[in-house]
């Protein structure tokens, strides 16, 4: 766990010497320098690697130096943690992301594709403990059922195209992990929240967009019109993410989840103003209630925050 301190104003209050004061700056002077030496070394090994990849562009380079890059980062992730483990997780990050590209390439961005990727990212996040990977590897698993990020000119596009899907998909997959989390060891365990709560974003998102659009089960065209037809209508989405957030938030309430019910206090405002705008549209009267309801929401959480709940893994 890491913690930060001030010791100048420790050493100010007099809760620490002079010596202990020595003592833990010479640590950072050390861990400052270290950083440095690591993030120049990786500077340099990336350089060379995208010239590489320049030079002879095409999918099987960038997925042979990705593994490459990746092999040498668990390497020095699991051998050497503590001098070169920046280097290590620099190197890991960057391979993966390289080599991904070069299999998406290679497979045209099919499930194929992002489902390799998925457990590329997996292995190298468990291995080396570390949650980014996980979390890539939980948002390719998402692209399966078509989530994607599309940018445009000065725009950039979240698309969730099969919304019951990934509801349910993510709901699955982010409670499972937090019950696992609960019976892994420290070591592995924040693996798991992070699945579980990259998940739970997931979850609402696609309860948004069914809240608003409806879903076609990919049985009919894509219709991008709020009076689309669809499948599924769009107000089964918005009663249904309406009673799973009241439901969970009074859950992680109960369990002291703060995490949780702040996340999830978010997406319900979201949940509400989406609805609220859609129905009375906006005039200077419903934007003076929207800002005073938004005014009661952060005041509630914010004492509710101040509470002084006994933290636990995974609040």
């Amino acid at each position: 766990m890491k913690i930060t301190i001030d010791i100048d104003k420790l050493l100010t209050d007099g809760r620490i010497d002079q010596e202990e004061y020595n003592r833990l700056k010479s640590f950072a002077s050390e861990d400052t320098g270290s950083l440095a030496f690591n993030i120049l070394i990786s500077f340099g090994v990336i350089a060379a690697t995208l010239g590489a990849i320049a030079l002879l562009p095409s999918a099987w380079t960038a997925i042979t130096l990705g593994l490459l890059l990746s092999v040498a980062g668990i390497y020095f992730q699991t051998r050497y943690a503590k001098n070169w483990g920046v280097l290590g997780m620099i190197l890991l990050l960057v391979g993966t992301l390289i080599a991904s590209g070069g299999i998406l390439i290679m497979t045209r961005g099919s499930v194929v594709g992002f489902l390799l990727v998925m457990v590329f990212s997996a292995v190298g996040g468990i291995l080396t403990k570390r949650t980014l990977l996980v979390i890539i590897a939980t948002l390719a698993l998402s692209a399966t059922v078509g989530a994607m990020l599309i940018y445009s000119h000065a725009s950039y596009l979240f698309v969730i195209r099969q919304p019951l899907i990934t509801v349910i998909l993510f709901s699955l997959l982010g409670w499972g992990a937090y019950v696992l989390s609960l019976r892994l060891s420290a070591d592995y365990s924040h693996l798991a929240i992070a699945v579980s709560r990259t998940s739970l974003f997931l979850v609402n998102f696609g309860f948004w967009v069914g809240s608003l659009w409806g879903d076609s089960l990919w049985l009919q065209e894509d219709s991008w019109s709020l009076d689309g037809s669809s499948l599924i209508p769009d107000w089964f989405f918005t009663w249904a993410w309406a009673i799973t957030l009241v439901g969970m938030i009074i859950w992680a309430a109960r369990h002291n989840r703060r995490w949780v019910v702040n996340t999830l206090s978010v997406f319900g405002a979201i949940h509400f103003y989406t609805q609220y705008f859609e129905n009375l549209g906006a005039s200077p009267l419903t934007l003076l209630v929207a800002g005073l309801i938004a005014l009661g929401i952060a005041v509630l959480l914010a004492r509710y925050n101040r509470a002084g709940h006994r933290p636990v893994l995974g609040s």
